[in-house]
């Protein structure tokens, strides 16, 4: 069992001091409380404003109202003026965060990746991995639209369950990773469709071919399966290629956990990945 480290001599905080902060204290009601909580465990010294202690107490109580603009100039104003502070961690983290749900998405990818750079081996880094991914995830448009945002989410989900398969967002990421490649899957069955309507046919089998090799598991299989054999048998479907076009969004990643939940009740190994 993992043992639970408060504050290191070097002030770094476990990954089980994060979580403790950030989503225990969410159901405190104020300061007040939160100083306290933080005081049994002894992480506040002296919550004075623009004393670190204080400055976290304030940082937390704006994030966990949702007033994450507010809440990112604190934890900036930490980590520049207290770097070496035990709370620099948290604040790194927490700005990372306070980005994310601001959907600034690429200045939040920049701070996550730092702190991976900057701390390997920190109990967080399973977190900070499924975060990156999410950086990528949340920018993924429609299969009409370029998908480096959907090939670049993959490859982030597919190295965090390489170096940590068996970690507490195991099971979601294999949900969005379906989802996306299932995505993928829709936008090489758009462009083959695109193919058909040019009758460019050999261009057409070429995309039908790739989506059945590359994406298996993919629910666009069959239909992609049905137009391959309609172009090789000289029957190319003119007049009923929109009939082809998968729907353009990305899948919901919920139907894909419902799914992988049913296959673990009923013994199922194979995750489709």
């Amino acid at each position: 069992m993992m043992t639970i480290q408060r504050i290191s001599r070097s002030g770094k905080f476990s990954f089980l001091a994060v979580v403790f902060l950030s989503f225990v204290l969410i159901t405190l009601p104020g300061c007040g409380s939160m100083n306290k909580m933080l005081a049994a465990v002894g992480l506040a010294d002296d919550n004075s404003p623009g004393t670190p202690d204080g400055m976290v107490m304030s940082g937390m109580d704006a994030f966990n109202e949702g007033d994450y603009s507010a809440a990112l100039k604190i934890f900036d104003e930490l980590r520049d003026n207290f770097p070496f502070s035990q709370y620099s961690l948290l604040a790194d983290l927490k700005a990372a965060d306070c980005r994310y749900f601001m959907a600034e998405y690429a200045e939040a990818l920049t701070l996550y990746e730092e702190f991976e750079s900057n701390h390997p081996t920190n109990e967080a880094i399973p977190y900070v991995l499924f975060q990156i991914g999410m950086c990528s995830y949340k920018q993924i448009g429609t299969i009409d639209r370029d998908t480096n945002d959907a090939v670049v989410a993959i490859r982030s989900f597919t190295r965090l369950l390489r170096l940590y398969p068996e970690s507490p967002y195991t099971s979601e990421v294999k949900a969005r990773l379906r989802a996306g490649r299932n995505f993928m899957a829709r936008h090489e069955m758009y462009v083959a469709a695109f193919y058909v309507r040019s009758e460019e046919f050999k261009q057409a089998e070429r995309r039908l071919d790739f989506l059945l090799t590359t994406y298996p598991e993919s629910e666009e299989c069959p239909k992609a399966k049905e137009l391959l054999a309609a172009i090789r048998s000289g029957n190319p479907p003119f007049r009923t290629w929109r009939d082809w076009i998968p729907d353009l969004s990305l899948p919901d990643w919920q139907t894909f956990a419902s799914g992988l939940s049913m296959q673990g009740r009923g013994g199922s190994t194979d995750d489709g990945l």
